[in-house]
């Protein structure tokens, strides 16, 4: 079968056409044979686009451990640099996801600007803010974020009893300016730290505007993979019109075989 990877600021996937059905969507064990770094292709999740009768095309995606999971940004933005390499799209898309419809363009950079789920609930506790962007996550600021410990910290909150067996991901975050942030992103199912998360970086945008740490609603994020920025349309708590945009970048295409 062939594949394709991607990664969008670091976020890798293995992309597979999937239009004529023939991939093992049932087959846990090989989906986290696939995405493993030592015995397969390597990636933190693969990803199948697949004919919708609606829409340009359907996104479905699993993480490194073999399962199915929520909405991912990143990915989500290098289907579509995927999806025009196939010529499925020229510079727009229309694409159905677990989290419903997404609008998306890409320009002759590979600049892809991936609209984003509504956001009408924000989660307001004392130490964190919790909210869903496609998937559920924790925004928590920390100081000294260069040398947090992301992975044992995050996994420790993941499968706390805050967030129970569903769990969570979780985000660290330190303000840089007035509409600039720095976080580190612990992913479940993936279940390590990631060098960038796409529905986290929408996660902490939004977390900082709604506790008032930022005016702005066009925020600039630096990822340990490199820059997202998310911008959005605000009113009364409830967020609109949510981009996440960033680059989305081909690494390189083979062929496997499934055993």
């Amino acid at each position: 079968m062939q594949f394709y990877k991607y990664e969008g600021t670091g976020n890798d996937f293995v992309m597979i056409d999937n239009r004529m059905l023939q991939f093992q969507k049932d087959n846990t064990e090989l989906i986290k044979k696939i995405c493993d770094r030592r015995f397969g292709v390597g990636a933190d999740g693969l990803i199948l686009l697949e004919n919708d009768e609606s829409t340009d095309f359907k996104m479905v995606y699993y993480n490194s451990d073999g399962n199915e999971s929520s909405m991912c940004g990143n990915g989500g933005r290098c289907l579509v640099a995927f999806a025009k390499k196939l010529g499925v799209i020229s510079n727009q898309a229309v694409f159905i996801a677990v989290d419903g419809l997404h609008n998306a363009t890409i320009d002759e950079n590979g600049i892809v600007s991936l609209q984003m789920k509504d956001v009408d609930e924000v989660h307001e506790h004392e130490n964190h803010v919790f909210l869903n962007t496609g998937s559920p996550h924790h925004v928590q600021l920390v100081e000294d974020l260069n040398i947090f410990d992301v992975r044992n910290e995050g996994a420790r909150i993941r499968y706390s009893d805050l967030y129970g067996k569903a769990g969570s991901n979780i985000n660290f975050v330190s303000q840089t300016d007035e509409n600039k942030f720095a976080l580190r992103t612990y992913e479940r199912g993936v279940e390590d730290e990631t060098l960038s998360c796409g529905t986290g970086a929408t996660a902490v945008a939004i977390a900082m505007k709604a506790t008032g740490k930022t005016e702005s609603s066009v925020i600039q994020l630096r990822v340990e993979g490199g820059e997202l920025e998310v911008s959005f349309i605000e009113k009364n708590g409830f967020f609109t019109q949510v981009f996440l945009k960033g680059p989305a970048t081909f690494v390189f295409e083979g062929n496997m075989k499934l055993n």
